[in-house]
């Protein structure tokens, strides 16, 4: 079975990942106890791609080893990388369809874009995913980073599944055909 490149992302209701100066505040409230469906999703993938912005925070955080969410390979796309070796890291400039391709190719689980907006914009004008799972939570936040870059003008998506959750939340899953 071919691996999936799947984008799995929390976004305002008006269509925001996070707000201009990259906080997500809004994103800090009571979970169910099955937190959206997140433990099952991190046990079906083993690869996490990450935009250059989206993992400095986590960066600062990691020091020399890197503990978020599931213990996964990761890719971060950077043209600048750091000096330090990160523990389970790869940092590459490598266009997404050669990562894809060599991804794609090896064995293992899917794969999770985690953001930001540039590195999904850049996956989905490549024609390199194949899911998006967004987690819709009922807030605005009015201006902030968009879901996906203005790049892509027309991205037809077939729903999968929604499953709303009792505090107003909607986990959306599309297929992106080919």
């Amino acid at each position: 079975m071919t691996r999936k490149i799947i984008v799995s992302i929390a976004a305002s209701a008006d269509g925001y990942i996070a707000r201009s100066d990259g906080a997500v505040d809004w994103l800090d409230r009571p979970r169910p106890k099955d937190n959206y469906g997140m433990s099952e999703f991190f046990r079906s993938i083993d690869t996490i791609l990450w935009g250059r912005k989206t993992f400095e925070p986590v960066l600062k955080d990691a020091g020399k080893s890197l503990s978020y969410g599931p213990k996964a390979r990761n890719y971060v796309f950077t043209h600048n990388p750091p000096k330090t070796k990160i523990e389970g890291v790869e940092f590459t400039s490598d266009p997404p369809t050669e990562v894809a391709r060599r991804l794609r190719a090896a064995p293992g689980k899917d794969i999770w874009i985690m953001g930001g907006a540039g590195i999904i914009a850049s996956f989905l004008d490549a024609g390199e995913i194949d899911e998006f799972r967004i987690a819709v939570v009922p807030v605005f936040i009015g201006e902030g980073i968009r879901l996906i870059e203005p790049r892509r003008l027309n991205a037809p998506l077939e729903l999968i599944s929604s499953l709303p959750h009792p505090d107003g939340v909607v986990v959306l899953t599309y297929r992106v055909p080919r």
